[in-house]
C-alpha cells in the first residue's frame, strides 16, 4: 500500500495512528510482516509491506477492531491511497511460529 499524506502535520498524525494500531497487529498470529516505510525524498509518503500466512489470516487482520478503527481514522490524513495485492511466486518467508 502507498499512502500520500496531506502535509507534514498529517504525516505525523498518521504515523502516530500507525504506532497505536501496531500494538494490536503485533498480537495477530497470522500477520507475518507489517512494516511502514518512508521512501527517500518523499517525506509525505508511506509505503506499507504486509505479509499474511494465508487469505484467512488477512481476513482475520481486516476484521480486528484496531484495523477497522485505523481504516476509518486514516482518511483525514491522506490525499491518496494506492493498494496493490501481490501473488507470491517465490522467496524467503519468516519461519512459522511453533505452537506452545
Amino acid at each position: 500500500m502507498r499512502f500520500t499524506t496531506r502535509d507534514a502535520g498529517a504525516a505525523q498524525a498518521f504515523d502516530a495512528l500507525v504506532a497505536r494500531t501496531l500494538e494490536g497487529i503485533r498480537k495477530e498470529p497470522g500477520t507475518l510482516v507489517y512494516v511502514s516505510h518512508i521512501p527517500e525524498g518523499e517525506p509525505l509518503v508511506r509505503v506499507f509491506y504486509e505479509l499474511y500466512a494465508d487469505e484467512a489470516a488477512f481476513q482475520a487482520h481486516e476484521d480486528q477492531s484496531h484495523t477497522r478503527a485505523m481504516l476509518r481514522e486514516r482518511e483525514q490524513y491522506l490525499s491518496s491511497t494506492e493498494v496493490t495485492f501481490l501473488s507470491e511466486q517465490a522467496g524467503k518467508r519468516p519461519a512459522p511460529l511453533e505452537a506452545p
